[in-house]
């Protein structure tokens, strides 16, 4: 069995996570099943009312439970946000074992890692179980560990031009 494309969109530029939703989109156009585990973004980020209409082609996942933004919550809250990030792993490694679907996008999973939530050797036993299944990974924090998990790496940065006068 061939295995599936490991995907890394990373950097600090904006339009990760939308680039990995255009694949989605792709997929699922062509018949595919898509899963998006989406890790870091707060339970009310905007949008995801757009994404849930996209099911069920597009299937979105997200475990936390605060609305606030991770580095602002105590260390309490940030111990019981990690259980639940933790859910949101271990129903990846579920998906991925089970092969319920043709592309995994694990959404910010990066930042998990530069967290120290995760370990990059954990990034690696999730993707050793995918398969045929393709997996993007997206995030800002990108290391040498991680490229090498990758069949191809995006860079994406935000560029700005002065206009002349």
């Amino acid at each position: 069995m061939e295995k599936g494309n490991v995907s890394i969109y990373a950097g600090e530029g904006r339009g990760k996570s939308q680039a990995a939703i255009g694949r989605a989109v792709q997929t699922a156009e062509a018949g595919g099943r898509v899963v998006l585990i989406q890790f870091l973004k707060g339970k009310g980020l905007e949008g995801s009312d757009f994404l849930r209409r996209l099911e069920p082609e597009i299937k979105l996942f997200r475990f936390e439970k605060s609305d606030e933004i991770y580095e602002e919550l105590t260390e309490e809250r940030k111990q019981e946000e990690i259980s639940n990030i933790r859910n949101g792993i271990n129903f990846a490694k579920k998906v991925l074992s089970t092969g319920e679907c043709d592309l995994l996008i694990l959404d910010e999973v990066l930042g998990l890692v530069e967290k120290e939530i995760i370990s990059v050797e954990e990034v690696k036993e999730l993707l050793e179980c995918r398969g045929s299944m393709d997996v993007i990974l997206t995030g800002i924090y990108l290391s040498d560990e991680i490229c090498v998990l990758a069949d191809e790496v995006s860079r994406i940065e935000t560029l700005k031009f002065k206009v002349w006068e």
